[in-house]
């Protein structure tokens, strides 16, 4: 029988994860239960996806806005400069909280029109119209009222993003101006905090250049455990998501002894090879509201060794249009099979690879199984990709 199927997803159901579970033996019992369940065996080259959430769960990887404050007034001693954060109540709001609870007056400068990943402060159109240059301008808090009003809401949260970071002060120890050059902060204050993800060791080296004084980023702080509390060694509090008003859980530490853990008792229990990652945002854009997904510092902060790389493919149109223009029906079919099993283990730069996507495997896996376990109550924390790696070749 012709194989008709390429690649399959399926969003595995889980128990609720509490502090303190074995995620090994979660994912495990769920995958297992989930084949028996539903009559599918896995595969050699399976990929299993693992919601970074669950993992931080379990591992109980939580910080309090006491033990943030903590951290930051040992890192500070004056007044501190806060650079480009992203505009989210679930990604920094508990986080600015904490900041401000540390007693310190503290600079915002925000960048703009939009931030990092695309959240808008304005509206790009009037800004043209105004003839503002967002490479050269520095707008105040009242620049900004002045220009754009009173209140400017997010075009799908409905929040005024200025006015509800303001709001977290203590005693109005928050000022705000909009830049995209970061050293503009050093007008205020050398001690300089880097709130930015993707970007924030550029930052960090121009504000050292520039003489900043103190400089640290998100990343640094929450590195080591404050009286009991969670912490990243890599990432500290970066890719974070509010859990509670006093508490943020953090991005999951120790990822690899997880996933190496979960194939190998997938291994013993199936006899079958398969590979394991943990995924947060997946990596992608929305066209409409022009949010870029990725808030996370990586898609995936641990994986099996099956997952380094990116994709090895030939473009099945290019080859169509070109080389087997001339052939149809049965004769195309076995002729681009033959084309797909005899292709270089190394097509960078070909031609027939143009128009492939020249991404990690683990940047696309993890955009594949964000998508597919979601943000809300799906409740499948889990994804099953199978037959990721076959190709139009695959019996």
């Amino acid at each position: 029988m012709a194989r008709t199927i390429g690649t399959q997803v399926r969003g595995v159901r889980a128990p609720i994860v509490k502090e303190g579970d074995n995620i090994v033996d979660v994912v495990v019992n769920s995958i297992m239960n989930s084949t028996k369940e539903e009559g599918y065996s896995l595969k050699d080259m399976d990929v299993i996806g693992v919601t970074e959430s669950l993992v931080a769960r379990a591992q109980g990887n939580y910080v309090t806005v006491d033990q943030i404050a903590f951290d930051i007034s040992n890192k500070f001693k004056g007044d501190i400069g806060l650079v480009f954060p992203i505009l989210s109540r679930n990604r920094f709001s508990i986080i600015l909280k904490a900041i401000a609870k540390s007693g310190r007056k503290i600079h915002l400068l925000l960048s703009y029109p939009a931030d990092e990943v695309g959240n808008h402060l304005m509206d790009i159109d009037k800004m043209d119209e105004l003839n503002i240059d967002p490479y050269k301008d520095v707008l105040t808090e009242s620049d900004y009222r002045r220009l754009f009003g009173e209140e400017v809401k997010h075009k799908f949260t409905g929040i005024d993003y200025i006015k509800m970071y303001k709001s977290l002060g203590v005693n109005d120890n928050i000022s705000v101006y909009l830049a995209n050059d970061p050293r503009v902060i050093l007008k205020y204050t050398k001690e300089v905090l880097v709130a930015d993800i993707h970007t924030r060791q550029r930052t960090k080296r121009l504000l050292k250049n520039a003489g900043a004084e103190v400089v640290y980023g998100l990343d640094d702080i929450c590195t080591v455990s404050i009286d009991g509390s969670g912490y990243n060694p890599n990432y500290g509090l970066l890719g974070s998501n509010k859990s509670t008003e006093e508490k943020v859980k953090l991005f999951p530490r120790d990822c690899q002894p997880v996933v190496d853990k979960i194939q190998r008792k997938l291994k013993a229990l199936t006899g079958k090879n398969v590979e394991v990652m943990i995924y947060g945002d997946g990596a992608f854009k929305d066209p409409v509201g022009k949010i870029w997904e990725l808030a996370d510092p990586v898609v995936s902060p641990g994986f099996t060794s099956g997952l380094h790389g990116t994709p090895n493919e030939l473009k099945l149109k290019y080859l169509a249009d070109n080389d087997l223009k001339d052939l149809n029906g049965e004769k195309a079919i076995e002729a681009m099979r033959k084309k797909i099993k005899n292709k270089s283990s190394n097509l960078v730069g070909t031609m027939e690879t143009q128009g492939t996507t020249p991404r990690q495997l683990t940047d696309l896996l993890g955009s594949l199984c964000d998508l597919t376990s979601g943000s809300g109550d799906k409740g499948t924390p889990i994804v099953l990709v199978q037959g990721y790696f076959d190709n139009y070749a695959t019996e």
